[in-house]
Protein backbone atom coordinates (compact mmCIF):
# COMPACT_ATOMS: atom_id res chain seq x y z
CA UNK A 1 0.00 0.00 0.00
CA UNK A 2 1.53 3.39 -0.93
CA UNK A 3 2.60 5.53 1.99
CA UNK A 4 -0.18 8.03 1.33
CA UNK A 5 -2.77 5.24 1.60
CA UNK A 6 -1.47 4.12 4.98
CA UNK A 7 -2.10 7.45 6.66
CA UNK A 8 -4.56 7.45 9.54
CA UNK A 9 -6.99 9.78 7.84
CA UNK A 10 -6.96 7.79 4.63
CA UNK A 11 -7.66 4.57 6.50
CA UNK A 12 -10.52 6.26 8.28
CA UNK A 13 -11.97 7.46 4.97
CA UNK A 14 -11.73 3.96 3.52
CA UNK A 15 -13.71 2.55 6.44
CA UNK A 16 -16.40 5.18 6.04
CA UNK A 17 -17.01 4.49 2.36
CA UNK A 18 -20.03 2.40 1.30
CA UNK A 19 -17.71 -0.12 -0.40
CA UNK A 20 -15.34 -0.30 2.60
CA UNK A 21 -15.16 -4.09 2.46
CA UNK A 22 -13.58 -3.84 -0.98
CA UNK A 23 -10.60 -2.15 0.70
CA UNK A 24 -9.99 -4.77 3.39
CA UNK A 25 -7.26 -6.61 1.53
CA UNK A 26 -5.54 -3.32 0.80
CA UNK A 27 -5.70 -2.40 4.48
CA UNK A 28 -4.46 -5.84 5.52
CA UNK A 29 -1.51 -5.53 3.16
CA UNK A 30 -0.30 -2.64 5.34
CA UNK A 31 0.36 -5.09 8.18
CA UNK A 32 1.44 -3.43 11.39
CA UNK A 33 1.33 -0.04 9.69
CA UNK A 34 -2.45 -0.44 9.62
CA UNK A 35 -2.81 -1.92 13.11
CA UNK A 36 -2.05 1.26 15.08
CA UNK A 37 -4.60 3.49 13.33
CA UNK A 38 -7.23 0.74 13.41
CA UNK A 39 -6.74 0.42 17.16
CA UNK A 40 -7.46 4.12 17.56
CA UNK A 41 -10.67 3.79 15.54
CA UNK A 42 -12.05 1.37 18.15
CA UNK A 43 -12.84 4.48 20.21
CA UNK A 44 -15.05 6.01 17.50
CA UNK A 45 -18.80 5.64 16.92
CA UNK A 46 -20.26 2.14 16.91
CA UNK A 47 -20.35 1.58 13.14
CA UNK A 48 -16.80 2.85 12.54
CA UNK A 49 -15.62 0.89 15.56
CA UNK A 50 -17.05 -2.35 14.22
CA UNK A 51 -15.64 -1.74 10.77
CA UNK A 52 -12.24 -1.10 12.31
CA UNK A 53 -12.61 -4.33 14.28
CA UNK A 54 -13.37 -6.25 11.08
CA UNK A 55 -10.36 -4.65 9.38
CA UNK A 56 -8.18 -5.57 12.34
CA UNK A 57 -9.42 -9.12 12.05
CA UNK A 58 -8.44 -9.38 8.40
CA UNK A 59 -5.10 -7.64 9.02
CA UNK A 60 -4.11 -9.75 12.00
CA UNK A 61 -5.20 -12.95 10.24
CA UNK A 62 -2.89 -12.00 7.37
CA UNK A 63 -0.06 -11.41 9.85
CA UNK A 64 -0.75 -14.78 11.47
CA UNK A 65 0.03 -16.48 8.17
CA UNK A 66 3.47 -14.92 7.68
CA UNK A 67 4.42 -13.40 11.02
CA UNK A 68 2.64 -15.49 13.66
CA UNK A 69 4.47 -13.99 16.63
CA UNK A 70 3.56 -10.48 15.49
CA UNK A 71 -0.08 -11.54 15.27
CA UNK A 72 0.07 -13.08 18.74
CA UNK A 73 1.51 -9.83 20.07
CA UNK A 74 -1.56 -7.99 18.79
CA UNK A 75 -3.80 -10.45 20.63
CA UNK A 76 -1.68 -9.97 23.75
CA UNK A 77 -2.25 -6.25 23.36
CA UNK A 78 -6.00 -6.93 23.42
CA UNK A 79 -5.56 -8.99 26.56
CA UNK A 80 -3.57 -6.21 28.23
CA UNK A 81 -6.25 -3.65 27.43
CA UNK A 82 -8.83 -5.94 29.06
CA UNK A 83 -6.70 -6.25 32.19
CA UNK A 84 -7.66 -3.89 35.02
CA UNK A 85 -3.97 -3.33 35.75
CA UNK A 86 -3.59 -1.64 32.37
CA UNK A 87 -5.59 1.34 33.59
CA UNK A 88 -7.69 1.17 30.41
CA UNK A 89 -11.33 0.51 29.70
CA UNK A 90 -11.11 -1.72 26.66
CA UNK A 91 -13.70 -0.04 24.44
CA UNK A 92 -13.96 -2.02 21.20
CA UNK A 93 -11.39 -4.57 22.31
CA UNK A 94 -13.72 -7.59 22.69
CA UNK A 95 -15.20 -6.82 19.27
CA UNK A 96 -11.78 -6.67 17.61
CA UNK A 97 -10.61 -9.74 19.54
CA UNK A 98 -13.58 -11.70 18.19
CA UNK A 99 -13.04 -10.53 14.61
CA UNK A 100 -9.39 -11.65 14.75
CA UNK A 101 -10.36 -15.10 16.01
CA UNK A 102 -13.16 -15.35 13.47
CA UNK A 103 -10.69 -14.56 10.68
CA UNK A 104 -7.84 -16.83 11.84
CA UNK A 105 -8.36 -20.44 12.84
CA UNK A 106 -4.82 -20.63 14.24
CA UNK A 107 -5.39 -17.66 16.56
CA UNK A 108 -8.83 -18.97 17.51
CA UNK A 109 -7.39 -22.32 18.54
CA UNK A 110 -4.97 -20.57 20.88
CA UNK A 111 -7.07 -17.76 22.29
CA UNK A 112 -10.80 -18.61 22.14
CA UNK A 113 -10.84 -19.64 25.81
CA UNK A 114 -9.44 -16.26 26.80
CA UNK A 115 -12.26 -14.49 24.98
CA UNK A 116 -14.83 -16.68 26.72
CA UNK A 117 -13.21 -16.07 30.11
CA UNK A 118 -14.39 -12.44 30.11
CA UNK A 119 -17.95 -13.59 30.92
CA UNK A 120 -16.89 -16.30 33.41
CA UNK A 121 -17.53 -15.01 36.93
CA UNK A 122 -15.73 -17.54 39.10
CA UNK A 123 -15.88 -15.41 42.22
CA UNK A 124 -12.11 -15.30 42.63
CA UNK A 125 -9.04 -14.50 40.52
CA UNK A 126 -10.35 -14.62 36.98
CA UNK A 127 -10.69 -12.58 33.77
CA UNK A 128 -14.34 -11.68 34.34
CA UNK A 129 -15.19 -8.24 32.99
CA UNK A 130 -16.95 -6.48 35.85
CA UNK A 131 -17.56 -3.29 33.87
CA UNK A 132 -21.15 -3.83 32.78
CA UNK A 133 -21.05 -1.63 29.64
CA UNK A 134 -17.85 -3.28 28.41
CA UNK A 135 -19.23 -6.71 29.33
CA UNK A 136 -22.00 -6.16 26.77
CA UNK A 137 -19.31 -6.27 24.09
CA UNK A 138 -17.91 -9.47 25.59
CA UNK A 139 -21.23 -11.23 25.09
CA UNK A 140 -21.48 -9.88 21.56
CA UNK A 141 -17.91 -11.02 20.86
CA UNK A 142 -18.68 -14.61 21.83
CA UNK A 143 -21.76 -14.57 19.61
CA UNK A 144 -19.67 -13.22 16.74
CA UNK A 145 -17.09 -15.98 17.13
CA UNK A 146 -19.88 -18.55 17.42
CA UNK A 147 -21.18 -17.46 14.02
CA UNK A 148 -17.94 -18.68 12.45
CA UNK A 149 -16.56 -21.24 14.90
CA UNK A 150 -19.48 -22.53 17.01
CA UNK A 151 -17.55 -25.60 18.11
CA UNK A 152 -15.10 -23.35 19.95
CA UNK A 153 -17.86 -21.54 21.81
CA UNK A 154 -19.84 -24.48 23.14
CA UNK A 155 -17.94 -24.16 26.42
CA UNK A 156 -19.40 -20.66 26.79
CA UNK A 157 -22.97 -21.98 26.85
CA UNK A 158 -23.40 -22.28 30.65
CA UNK A 159 -21.95 -18.80 31.10
CA UNK A 160 -24.21 -17.37 28.43
CA UNK A 161 -27.17 -18.95 30.22
CA UNK A 162 -25.98 -17.31 33.42
CA UNK A 163 -25.71 -14.07 31.46
CA UNK A 164 -29.45 -14.20 30.84
CA UNK A 165 -29.77 -13.13 34.47
CA UNK A 166 -26.93 -10.59 34.39
CA UNK A 167 -27.51 -7.52 36.57
CA UNK A 168 -27.24 -5.36 33.44
CA UNK A 169 -30.28 -5.62 31.18
CA UNK A 170 -28.33 -5.03 27.94
CA UNK A 171 -25.94 -7.81 28.90
CA UNK A 172 -28.97 -10.08 29.28
CA UNK A 173 -30.07 -9.27 25.74
CA UNK A 174 -26.58 -9.73 24.32
CA UNK A 175 -26.29 -13.10 26.07
CA UNK A 176 -29.56 -14.19 24.44
CA UNK A 177 -28.32 -13.05 21.03
CA UNK A 178 -25.06 -14.97 21.51
CA UNK A 179 -26.86 -18.14 22.63
CA UNK A 180 -28.86 -18.07 19.42
CA UNK A 181 -25.59 -18.39 17.48
CA UNK A 182 -24.78 -21.76 19.08
CA UNK A 183 -26.24 -25.10 18.00
CA UNK A 184 -29.74 -25.73 19.35
CA UNK A 185 -29.97 -26.98 22.91
CA UNK A 186 -33.29 -27.32 24.73
CA UNK A 187 -31.48 -26.80 28.04
CA UNK A 188 -31.35 -23.11 27.15
CA UNK A 189 -35.14 -22.83 26.96
CA UNK A 190 -36.11 -22.33 30.65
CA UNK A 191 -33.75 -19.39 31.17
CA UNK A 192 -34.65 -17.88 27.81
CA UNK A 193 -38.34 -18.23 28.58
CA UNK A 194 -37.95 -16.44 31.91
CA UNK A 195 -36.18 -13.57 30.18
CA UNK A 196 -38.71 -13.45 27.34
CA UNK A 197 -41.60 -13.31 29.80
CA UNK A 198 -39.97 -10.69 32.03
CA UNK A 199 -41.01 -7.94 29.61
CA UNK A 200 -37.62 -6.25 29.56
CA UNK A 201 -37.99 -3.48 26.99
CA UNK A 202 -34.50 -2.02 27.22
CA UNK A 203 -32.91 -1.73 23.78
CA UNK A 204 -29.71 -3.44 22.66
CA UNK A 205 -27.66 -2.17 19.74
CA UNK A 206 -26.31 -5.11 17.76
CA UNK A 207 -23.89 -5.04 14.86
CA UNK A 208 -25.08 -7.41 12.13
CA UNK A 209 -24.69 -7.38 8.35
CA UNK A 210 -22.73 -4.11 8.50
CA UNK A 211 -25.44 -2.21 10.29
CA UNK A 212 -26.39 -1.43 13.87
CA UNK A 213 -29.85 -2.77 14.58
CA UNK A 214 -31.89 -2.14 17.69
CA UNK A 215 -33.74 -4.92 19.46
CA UNK A 216 -35.43 -5.13 22.86
CA UNK A 217 -34.05 -7.57 25.39
CA UNK A 218 -37.32 -9.49 25.48
CA UNK A 219 -37.36 -9.64 21.68
CA UNK A 220 -33.87 -11.16 21.57
CA UNK A 221 -34.86 -13.72 24.19
CA UNK A 222 -38.02 -14.66 22.25
CA UNK A 223 -36.03 -15.02 19.03
CA UNK A 224 -33.49 -17.31 20.70
CA UNK A 225 -36.28 -19.27 22.39
CA UNK A 226 -38.22 -19.74 19.14
CA UNK A 227 -35.07 -21.06 17.52
CA UNK A 228 -34.37 -23.54 20.30
CA UNK A 229 -37.96 -24.72 20.48
CA UNK A 230 -38.21 -25.19 16.72
CA UNK A 231 -38.05 -28.83 15.57
CA UNK A 232 -34.58 -29.89 14.49
CA UNK A 233 -34.35 -30.82 10.84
Amino acid sequence: MPKMRTSKQQLKRLLQEPDWRDHLEEIAAGGMTSVGPLFSFLLLGPLTMHRAAVALGVTVARLAEGEPETARNVIRRFMWHMNEDSGNIGWGIPDAFAECLAASEALAETYHRILISYIMDLGHADNYCDHDVLRRSCYWAIGRLAEVRPEMCVGARPWLRKGLADEDSICRGMAAWALAKLPQDMMDAPALRRLAEAGDEDVCEIYEADSIREARVSELARAALARDEAPKV
